[in-house]
């Protein structure tokens, strides 16, 4: 099967000819091929995004509402087949894209589509003098650049607040997941968006995404992805002063106190460690536990944990899939071996998963837990991206701060107390962008999204995204 770039509203292969082979995580074997696009296509993709953008900046609010509900209901009514391409692109099991990837990508487009419409500016008054009021204008062209772990549910997640702001966009998929951006392709042209509004461009980071940075027509860049790619995008687009929101790694912690609802705290823990086999960029990586609790609570985690079936993905009860790539199983393999060189003890997990048959060369890995070693080693320092989380007890709240803010990252983070005092004062000094308590991913789309410190620049979702996406200009008007 060939995947094919979505440009001026026409499906086409890249200017080159060339392709990309797509490897099906679950098999280890290419099951179709992506455009090998470069700098051409992007050209292509920008010319074709700036004769769209004068008619979808003025068609008004409630066209761009139609249009982008409609592509909503589209994915609502094809989310079988996007969930079973989810899958097959990424290796994450079937329930996960069903319940998880595939309706947030509509709820993205939703959402958005209504936003629009209750998106308001100031006015301030001078008394007796003039009236200020502030416009919220549409930028132009932006590029959306996304990432391989959630693939249509976080490419929705910037493309929706842009378009439904009137921008005219050139997006990139990762190349290690781009069945759902392809099939996207398919649902916007039969949504009726206008021609040139929205362009896919597939390839590679270095050539196809670098073209989208640097080129001069594009005003802004909405980035998720790694901390290392983040900052070479930033190298790149800061002199040539584009607007930049950069969602980056995250070295989440997991603060477990001893007076937590213990039979929420646990089976909160699995999912928030191991969910899309640790590859989210909020998943708890480092679980804190106070000390009189810790005994019980790591027992039980790791009985749990030796529990989750590692499967084929489109099996129902499958819990992992396989990880995305080789390339990547091999990074978290590394970092498992590293992990026992600095004093770790892995009590379950880590190890490679074998299935039968036609599954036998997928990349699949037991979830691992690891304890017994120092905050300030590699392992709880930086980003594996896979199922690994450490464990280990702390004796005070002023200490269990410490170890959680001591990291170059701080993008989110979990409580777990029965104290609202507490809750309170420890959410108040932990510094991430994202603070739950007694709970995990519970999102609102209405509330701000992103990191501090490595973990990016900038807010997403809500009226954050919308903003980014928009220019502002004061008008003073005098009074005669």
């Amino acid at each position: 099967m060939h995947i094919h770039n979505y440009i001026n509203g026409h499906l086409t292969p890249a200017q080159s000819g060339n392709y990309l082979d797509n490897y099906d995580p679950s098999t280890g074997n290419v099951y179709s091929h992506i455009p090998d696009s470069d700098a051409a296509d992007v050209q292509a993709a920008v010319e074709a995004a700036e004769k769209a953008f004068p008619a979808w900046s003025t068609c008004g609010l409630q066209e761009r509402y139609r249009i982008l509900h409609r592509i909503a209901d589209l994915i609502q009514e094809q989310v079988e087949e996007l969930a079973q391409a989810e899958s097959r692109d990424s290796g994450k099991a079937i329930s996960t894209s069903r319940t998880v990837d595939i309706p947030r990508a509509q709820a993205n487009f939703r959402f958005f589509a209504t936003a629009i419409l209750h998106f308001s500016s100031e006015s301030h008054h001078i008394e007796g003098q003039a009236i200020n009021f502030t416009l919220r204008q549409p930028i132009g062209v932006v590029g959306c650049i996304s990432p391989w772990n959630l693939p249509l549910y976080l490419f929705t997640w910037k493309i929706a607040p842009a378009l439904a702001a009137g921008n005219c966009v050139v997006a990139k998929p990762s190349e290690l997941t781009p069945m759902t951006a392809f099939l996207l392709s398919k649902i916007c042209m039969e949504a009726g968006l206008p021609a040139g509004v929205l362009n896919i461009v597939h390839g590679l980071g270095p050539k196809a995404g670098q073209a989208i940075v640097e080129h001069p027509k594009i005003k802004a860049i909405s980035f998720t992805g790694g901390t290392a790619t983040g900052r070479i995008l930033a190298r790149t687009a800061a002199p040539m002063f584009k607007k930049l929101s950069l969602e980056l790694g995250g070295k989440n912690p997991n603060l477990i106190f001893a007076d937590c609802n213990f039979e929420e705290a646990v089976s909160t823990t699995v999912r928030s460690s191991f969910a899309n086999n640790g590859q989210i960029c909020l998943c708890g990586s480092r679980v804190y536990i106070e000390r009189p609790l810790y005994e019980k609570f790591r027992n039980e985690l790791v009985r749990r944990v030796r529990q989750l079936k590692v499967g084929d993905p489109f099996n129902d009860d499958t819990n992992m899939g396989a990880l995305v790539s080789k390339q990547h199983k091999e990074k978290v393999m590394g970092y498992l071996s590293l992990a026992k060189e600095e004093g770790g003890a892995i009590l379950c997990g880590g190890e490679s998963v074998e299935l039968p048959g036609g599954l036998s060369g997928g990349y699949y890995l037991s979830p691992a837990v690891v304890e017994g070693l120092p905050n300030t080693c590699r392992t709880n320092q930086e980003e594996i991206f896979g199922p690994v989380v450490t464990l280990q007890p702390f004796d005070t709240e002023e200490e269990a701060i410490a170890m959680a803010n001591g990291v170059e990252y701080g993008l989110a983070s979990t409580i777990w107390t029965q104290d609202i005092s507490r809750a309170s004062r420890v959410a108040e000094r932990i510094q991430a962008g994202i603070v739950w308590v007694n709970c995990w991913l519970l999102r609102d789309l209405r509330t701000p999204f992103g990191g501090v410190k490595n973990s990016g620049v900038g807010r997403e979702g809500g009226t954050e995204a919308l903003r980014f996406f928009t220019e502002a200009k004061n008008v003073c008007i005098k009074y005669s």
